[in-house]
């Protein structure tokens, strides 16, 4: 059926198709705007008199700019060594658990700034508060580790270690998968 209307609607757009376009080329043109006068100032004559104007040279104007000294520092620059500075003064404290093996790339640390934390240092502490909220108190641990008790409470607010558990099925005879 589509294919029908294809044909109607070819036949139509065709239809006297070679009349329309020589009605269409046959009609008058509309004229173009007229373009705007440009006029140039006086005092630029031809353009030796304007290369002369821009190779001249200003005798007071090159005295102000000879008496001009700029000197530019990098704002960025100078706190990246700031940075680097502090980080090479800041105190530093030894590893306090890791994991055989140089597990996560970091096997060649031996100690780390205060108030900073290891990935596995980090999933310690967090699993030691979770198991024993009493002994591992947010103090404790930010007293064991450096670090300052704001970011230590956020720390335990927000970040929370995997916990894996298996949901028993409600009946006996559950389709369960058998260990290969």
């Amino acid at each position: 059926m589509s294919n029908m209307g294809a044909r109607v609607v070819r036949m139509f757009r065709n239809f006297n198709l070679e009349n329309r376009v020589h009605r269409e080329i046959s009609k008058e043109k509309p004229r173009t705007a007229p373009r705007h006068e440009v006029r140039l100032p006086p005092s630029v004559g031809s353009s030796e008199d304007l290369e002369k104007a821009v190779t001249q040279k200003n005798d007071p104007l090159l005295a102000l700019l000879k008496s001009v000294y700029v000197e530019s520092k990098d704002p960025a620059a100078a706190e990246d060594s700031k940075g680097v500075a502090a980080y090479e003064e800041s105190e530093r404290r030894p590893l306090t658990f890791s994991l055989p093996g140089a597990p996560y790339g970091l096997g060649a640390l031996t100690d780390v700034p205060k108030g900073k934390l290891t990935i596995v240092e980090a999933l310690n502490a967090l699993g030691s508060h979770q198991h024993q909220p009493q002994t591992w108190t947010t103090a404790k641990i930010a007293q064991e580790y450096a670090l300052d008790l704001k970011d230590t409470k956020a720390f335990l607010e927000f970040f929370i270690p995997f916990q894996v558990e298996i949901i028993p099925p409600k009946t006996e005879n559950a389709k369960r998968i058998k260990a290969s």
